[in-house]
């Protein structure tokens, strides 16, 4: 067990599956020479070599478009988007695709690839560098979708969405990167489509993914503290598949649900959680479901205004005490 950051867990998934299966390959926009954008990507150059590090244009429709081929001919490509903003560019290769192949051959073809990067607001980057696109994507059947909020769960879902047969994409958080804590020396993997009790309560289940997980965290703590509540906290992980069995059984156990999430809140993520609940546990709810967002507007600049925009601790407490009232 070593104390890692969220950064360095990423790292050491790729290079453990780098070591375990020559075909898999890491290719990407400066993830080379540079050692990735946001160094992730460091050392892996001068450990496995250009052929297995590659550095590629900038052009993401070209590169992602290069990465689905190779995955459909038995490479196992690990894709590094700057930011899943440019992903737009490629939109025709990373879903219609990517996400369709294996069900139009009839399984006769794999797509094992992997697009990883950073999916937030929050660094203050602009509207255009900080859309959070996990809800579009998850929407198109086919298609894989994780956000891990923890170094371990970093780790984890990586390696599992390395050596899974479909399309899996892993959103990041830029403002994680640096985030510490222990992570297992041996091998393990996080199941893709299992969520995670982050934390065990009684009066209100807080259902969240990402950095929203600890947003919510630090939110329960408060709302222990200073209210007396006892939240339970489900860190989903995993978009799609979405493990509605453990949202469900903590729901029936509160009788309460917030849901909390960066995505914007028309057709986000929290909309169809939203309506699993009320579908299959409404009788069990003793007041309307809450929820926290991104305020609905395009990323906002300002750092002071763009933290507001998105979910921070206090407007989770006031939602929870909405829900609770």
């Amino acid at each position: 067990m070593a104390v890692i950051s969220y950064r360095e867990a990423l790292r050491a998934a790729m290079r453990e599956e780098l070591k375990r299966d020559e075909n898999v390959v890491i290719m990407g926009e400066e993830v080379a020479q540079f050692n990735g954008a946001y160094k992730v990507t460091e050392g892996l150059l001068k450990e496995f070599g250009p052929k297995r590090i590659v550095d590629t244009p900038i052009s993401e429709a070209g590169f992602i478009g290069l990465g689905i081929g190779a995955s459909m001919l038995g490479i196992r490509p690990v894709m590094e988007l700057m930011f899943w903003s440019f992903s737009y560019v490629a939109f025709d290769q990373v879903v219609n695709n990517a996400g369709n192949i294996r069900y139009m051959s009839g399984g006769l073809i794999n797509c094992p690839i992997v697009i990883r990067g950073p999916a937030n607001g929050g660094t203050n980057v602009g509207a255009t560098h900080s859309h959070t696109p996990e809800a579009i994507l998850a929407s198109h059947p086919g298609i894989k979708v994780v956000c891990p909020a923890t170094p371990y769960d970093a780790k984890g879902l990586m390696k599992a969405a390395i050596r899974d047969n479909d399309p899996v994409y892993v959103m990041e958080n830029t403002i994680l990167y640096n985030d510490k804590a222990e992570v297992p020396d041996e091998d393990y993997i996080v199941p893709i489509g299992v969520a995670d009790i982050k934390r065990e309560g009684t009066d209100l289940t807080i259902v969240a993914h990402g950095r929203a997980v600890i947003t919510s965290l630090k939110a329960a703590e408060i709302l222990e503290k200073e209210h007396g509540v006892s939240v339970e906290v489900v860190d989903l992980r995993s978009i799609r598949p979405l493990d509605e069995e453990t949202i469900l059984a903590s729901v029936r156990k509160t009788h309460r649900a917030l849901l909390v999430e960066e995505n914007k809140p028309f057709c986000g993520v929290d909309a169809q959680i939203a309506y699993l609940i009320q579908s299959r546990a409404f009788d069990e709810l003793d007041a309307p479901i809450g929820r926290v967002s991104s305020i609905d507007a395009p990323q906002i600049y300002s750092k002071k205004l763009e933290d507001l925009q998105l979910p921070y601790p206090a407007r989770v407490v006031a939602a929870a005490l909405k829900v609770l009232a």
